[in-house]
């Protein structure tokens, strides 16, 4: 594949080329009620081809490997015919060779699908054997090998191989006109051992399913707001982490303002790091896809902005360091900026010291639903339990949270020391490019002065 992929690159005539070669295998079980809805694996393969010419770019994919010629002449063209810009340029990069295999407690590839089957069946089968209030279910495995090449013409070439394994469950319960939902999601790197012995797990989102019938809606008010893990690394993700996406910041002058590095965000003990070198979860990658090492990146570190996410493009026009945050969903997009794995590192209280100092608030569960624009947000957490004294009480639903985030930053009061991450069968999206696989986390937070929707 490396002497056919130089030979492509051959042709090209440009300051600067690469080619990025894929082949994704998908395989997924998905049930629906009692009713197997999907079973099996489709292959896709192709390339995309970037070339960097006197300030402009062109960009071109093929799915037949014997289409990489055209597309590489196609590619210098549009760049050559494109007018000049100056920001079409790429930071300086070293050259990178090696091969990244994964690291596999037990290898889902050698697994039959039948087995994959029943697995998905066993758990659809715990959430409908509760006849009583359950009305809907819905269970999948996912599971994506990926083999990915990139080769450029200042001498890097990579392979790398990622296989993600992941489940995802969903109880739909029903009490006449009142329906509610609960879901769990489980997904990472680490092997087919990811998806098995989640019985209980399964068990515990048909509890919450039925549970949730009974809740009492939440009061809207200002709250004390505690977040579990899950709904922190949700938070963190959508309503910072997109904003520290240096294709975002340098196009906007507001944001520039709102993201300048040395800016004090909160606390002390308030970190933020996107990491992509942690391998075994769904958001690693050995290299980003312009041939750059991932690496640990802080965002904020002891309260302060220090840094931000880039591409080598938006690195070289802010005159910065490139992080290893080039990613496309697949060779048919061209990479952008996007995160990796993204989190709230760990402080020193205890779940039991956090809840303990609050008279009157809200422990907030999981993560719903959200939206975000610019500095302001809202997001829905599945469920949650009331405080009192110091104390969990009683469960909440309709939950919502709103606010500004660089207000919600500076009014974290505590920062727990049982950090967690997320991954799942989802991902991330922007730009047309979803699900980009990610992990989220953070310790429990407690937040001051937090807006809570409600009736």
């Amino acid at each position: 594949m490396q002497e056919y992929l130089q030979k492509i690159l051959s042709f090209i005539n440009s300051e600067y080329a690469d080619i990025r070669y894929e082949t994704i295998k998908n395989t997924e079980v998905t049930f629906i009620g009692n009713e197997l809805e999907k079973a099996g694996t489709t292959v896709k393969k192709g390339g995309g081809i970037r070339v960097f010419h006197k300030g402009s770019i062109g960009f071109s994919t093929f799915t037949r490997i014997e289409d990489g010629e055209k597309a590489a002449r196609h590619a210098e063209h549009l760049a050559r015919v494109s007018s000049p810009t100056q920001s079409s340029h790429l930071a300086e990069a070293k050259r990178i060779t090696g091969e990244f295999l994964p690291q596999i407690n037990r290898d889902p590839r050698k697994i039959p699908l039948e087995e994959k089957v029943e697995l998905t069946r066993k758990y659809n089968d715990i959430i409908l054997k509760e006849k009583q209030f359950i009305t809907s279910s819905s269970v999948s495995y996912k599971e994506q090998e990926i083999t990915h090449y990139f080769i450029s013409n200042s001498g890097s070439f990579v392979k790398e191989v990622r296989v993600h394994t992941g489940i995802s469950i969903r109880a739909v319960s029903s009490d006449g006109a009142n329906i509610q939902t609960a879901h769990k999601t489980f997904g990472d790197q680490r092997g087919y051992n990811t998806v098995t012995d989640r019985e209980a797990d399964v068990e515990a989102t048909v509890k919450d399913a039925i549970e949730l019938l009974k809740a009492e809606k939440v009061t809207g008010g200002l709250y004390t707001v505690v977040m579990n893990p899950e709904l922190a690394g949700v938070f963190i993700h959508e309503a910072f982490g997109h904003l520290s996406e240096s294709d975002h910041i340098y196009r906007n002058e507001k944001l520039k303002k709102m993201m300048k590095k040395g800016k004090k965000f909160g606390i002390p003990e308030l970190s933020v790091v996107d990491d992509g070198t942690l391998k075994g979860e769904r958001g690693y990658i050995a290299v980003d896809d312009d041939g750059v090492p991932s690496q640990r990146t802080y965002l904020i570190k002891d309260g302060e902005l220090v840094g931000r996410l880039h591409s080598r493009h938006t690195a070289y026009l802010m005159g910065e360091q490139p992080t290893g945050n080039a990613r496309a969903l697949d060779f048919s997009f061209s990479p952008i900026v996007r995160m990796t794995n993204t989190f709230i590192l760990p402080g020193k209280a205890s779940f039991e010291e956090i809840i303990g100092s609050i008279k009157n608030g809200i422990y907030a569960v999981n993560a719903l639903g959200g939206q975000t624009e610019l500095e302001m947000f809202t997001f829905s957490s599945l469920k949650g339990y009331e405080i009192k004294n110091g104390k969990i009480g009683k469960m909440l639903r309709d939950i919502i949270l709103t606010g500004n985030v660089f207000e919600t930053l500076h009014n974290i009061e505590s920062i727990g020391n049982d950090l967690k991450l997320f991954g799942g069968t989802g991902g991330c999206g922007k730009a047309g490019q979803f699900p980009l696989p990610v992990s989220d986390g953070a310790p429990h937070i407690k937040i001051k002065n937090l807006v809570v929707g409600g009736k």
